[in-house]
């Protein structure tokens, strides 16, 4: 069996201006990336420098106040955050600068086909896959700090350390609120009971009240 093959015919100024117009586009299609990396970089880095550099984002000062497991909560959220943040940033560096080295030539005749034109369009499409990449970690480090700082405001505080005072009446228990001229106020389930040091038998630290304890 013989396969024939003859030419097509010839080009005509249609084909010649959509071979120019995909050529230009494989051109530029690198500095439009790099471009494109360079905006998203400076709208992530304003973004996220304005919700945490001018306090939008802002919680609790102290994690030790909330109850655990919430505090631990809180401390892996911004860890996860920290990670996303400093990966979405090398991510849009790469895509923006390109990587911090030499193109050997091995690699040049292996992606780009041994053009200049073929390496620029290889080096394109690998910087427009880490700007997708660095946008959605930079939007999920900021979703991260949004998740922590809200558990911060939502999040139970932790219970303070109690008091339980013996006196003739009875034991009453709560949290302390202030102590002045011997009179102690406890916070209690029921309100502030003020008490009377000087008349009671005993104290102790609990980490809750009884039920049997309060008032």
């Amino acid at each position: 069996m013989t396969l024939r093959v003859t030419p097509g015919p010839s080009a005509d100024r249609a084909h010649q201006v959509s071979a120019r117009h995909d050529y230009q586009l494989v051109k530029d299609s690198l500095p439009r990336v790099r471009a494109a990396a360079l905006a998203w970089r400076n709208g992530v880095g304003a973004l996220l420098a304005g919700l945490i550099g001018f306090g939008l984002l802002k919680g609790r000062t102290d994690v030790g106040q909330l109850a655990s497991p919430y505090d631990a909560v809180v401390g892996l959220l911004l860890l996860a955050a920290l990670l996303a943040g400093t990966t979405a940033a090398v991510l849009l560096l790469r895509a923006a600068h390109g990587r911090p080295a030499a193109t050997a030539i091995k690699e040049y005749r292996a992606h780009g086909g041994g053009s200049a034109l073929g390496a620029d369009h290889a080096e394109a499409l690998r910087a427009a896959s880490a700007l997708s990449r660095g946008v959605v970690l930079a939007l999920s480090c900021t979703a991260l700090l949004v998740a922590a700082v809200g558990t911060t405001w939502y999040g139970p505080a932790a219970k303070k350390p109690s008091v339980e005072i013996l006196t003739p009446e009875g034991t009453r228990c709560g949290e302390v609120v202030r102590m002045a001229s011997g009179l102690l106020t406890l916070k209690t389930d029921s309100g502030e009971v003020t008490l009377d040091l000087s008349r009671s038998t005993g104290m102790r630290a609990v980490d809750s009240c009884t039920p049997e304890a309060s008032p």
